[in-house]
């Protein structure tokens, strides 16, 4: 399944949308391995330093581009169809297409490639006056 943030969008919620991109990953599945050195330099090129930029503005800074899950540290771009050594190497235009990235918190990505909820933000509940117990 190819994964698009034309289709993610159309989800109204977080849940739905964390849904959407959960990988089933298993924990030590191996991406790039010893080839580690590829996929660093390509995060620290122009190129994705440029569209990086443009797709936070677009996600207005929200995790999974929900309003309301501004994030302030920890920010992640994430690319919703994994990326491999070949897609680097031969220069797949995908892995620098918006269409194919959304803005998410490490938190939020890693609970996406893991598959593990626990990483997931918890929603803000509202103080009333009267309340004693913290959260």
């Amino acid at each position: 399944m190819t994964r698009r943030y034309s289709e993610l969008i159309r989800l109204h919620t977080f849940e739905e949308r964390y849904r959407y991109l959960a990988l089933r990953s298993r924990v030590a599945d191996s991406t790039f391995g010893f080839d580690r050195y590829i996929n660093q330099k390509f995060y620290t090129s122009r190129e994705w330093r440029a569209i990086r930029q443009q797709v936070i503005v677009r996600d207005e800074g929200c995790d999974l581009g929900i309003p309301g899950y501004e994030i302030y540290k920890d920010l992640v771009i994430h690319h919703m169809n994994p990326m491999t050594v070949e897609d680097v190497v031969h220069g797949n235009d995908d892995i620098l297409d918006p269409e194919f990235l959304i803005t998410t918190t490490h938190r939020t990505h890693n609970a996406i490639h893991f598959s593990d909820e626990r990483f997931l933000p918890k929603p803000f509940s509202d103080r009333k006056a009267g309340d004693t117990k913290l959260w």
